[in-house]
């Protein structure tokens, strides 16, 4: 993935998503009882396979790929080799598991080894968009211009696999089925531990959108920005002991600076629409808009404490719950909270705007001419 390349990831957006919706187009049927009008599994599907193409080809140069690259080749062939490797695994061995299935049936095809984790995530990602989104076209164009996508699917993609098994329980969420949601999480924490987090989270999503379990999420949030050094002392205390003991000195060492306050804005957008537009989102009292708001203003917390202590540690965290309000809560809003002509000024708005930060956010990467 050159620099030219990845301007295509728009350029598919644009052209891809225009010939898949004249040859698809999207037809209406019945999500939770309701009918709506939706894009085809198998077009949407086809919309995200260039980026699990991509992510299958892309090069050592992107991120922690050939870090991932290097792990995955050194692995053994042999099932009765996966004692010895499993012995050594210190931390998050679901991970590992999943790596020396792959190893065992691609032997070292690394390139499928990516493709096949992004096939994994990106289907979760498009059939949950597809269901819950009113416009699974911009769902992806954000996922993507957002640099969700590079970040996730060529970076962190250990974590991302153990979010997108999260994510593909959300039926569950909206069901309010804790059992089988329950091991969807503990699954998901021993590919990456910071799935740990959703257990009292998915609790704290449901109910009506800005409800009083989002209120006090906000105000401990702003507590931990005006107390930022007892809330990292704090956080030191309670990770001490576990995998995540040296998270607070390790972000100090390095001078991690926090997220960047125009992501957390960018991030912020749907959390700040959503209460403009409350009044609205109490009268139509959706399911899947009230949890994915929920999730908005968690998601817009987590941020904000990101942004005084640490975009790598503290600032990955959101991703468990920010798909929630930027691929389904932000399309809705851009829809329902306007009227029909300022709705679609609105949405080409977003698009232009998030065209604007995908520029600025891989040419702070250095990932763009």
């Amino acid at each position: 993935m050159g620099y030219i390349n990845n301007w295509l990831l728009l350029v598919w957006m644009v052209v891809g998503g225009a010939f898949l919706f004249r040859a698809f187009p999207p037809r209406r049927e019945l999500v939770d009882g309701v009918a709506v009008e939706r894009w085809g599994a198998a077009a949407a599907i086809l919309l995200v396979l260039p980026y699990i193409i991509l992510a299958g080809v892309r090069s050592d140069g992107i991120a922690d790929t050939g870090s991932y690259r290097w792990r995955f080749l050194a692995m053994p062939t042999q099932l009765g080799e996966w004692g010895d490797t499993l012995e050594k695994v210190t931390k998050d061995p679901g991970f590992t598991v999943v790596s020396l299935a792959l190893k065992f049936l691609l032997g070292n095809r690394d390139v499928l080894y990516f493709m096949v984790i992004a096939a994994f995530q990106l289907v979760v990602l498009a059939l949950l968009y597809r269901r819950y989104s009113c416009n699974y076209w911009l769902s992806i164009f954000i996922f993507v211009a957002s640099t969700d996508y590079i970040s996730w699917c060529t970076n962190g993609m250990r974590q991302f696999l153990a979010v997108t098994i999260i994510l593909a329980g959300t039926k569950f969420m909206l069901e309010r089925r804790w059992a089988p949601l329950v091991v969807l999480i503990l699954l998901a924490s021993t590919i990456h531990a910071t799935a740990l987090m959703m257990l009292p989270v998915v609790w704290m999503i449901q109910g009506q959108a800005w409800n009083r379990k989002m209120m006090v999420t906000l105000v401990c949030s702003v507590l931990a920005l005006v107390a930022v050094d007892q809330f990292t002392q704090m956080l030191s205390v309670v990770l001490e002991d576990t995998q995540y003991t040296t998270v607070v000195s390790d972000w100090q060492s390095m001078n991690d600076d926090g997220t960047s306050p125009i992501r957390v804005l960018v991030y912020a957008m749907p959390t700040i629409l959503s209460l403009v537009g409350l009044r609205s989102i109490r009268y139509v009292n959706d399911p899947v808009i009230n949890l994915a708001a929920n999730a908005s203003i968690v998601s817009t917390a987590l941020y904000m404490v990101s942004m005084v202590t640490s975009g790598i540690y503290i600032g990955r965290l959101p991703i468990y719950v920010s798909l929630y309000a930027t691929g389904i809560l932000l399309p809705w809003e851009l829809k329902f909270l306007f009227e029909e002509l300022s709705g679609k000024l609105a949405t080409m708005a977003a698009v232009v705007l998030y065209t604007a930060f995908f520029y600025y956010q891989m040419h702070g990467w250095g990932l763009l001419s």
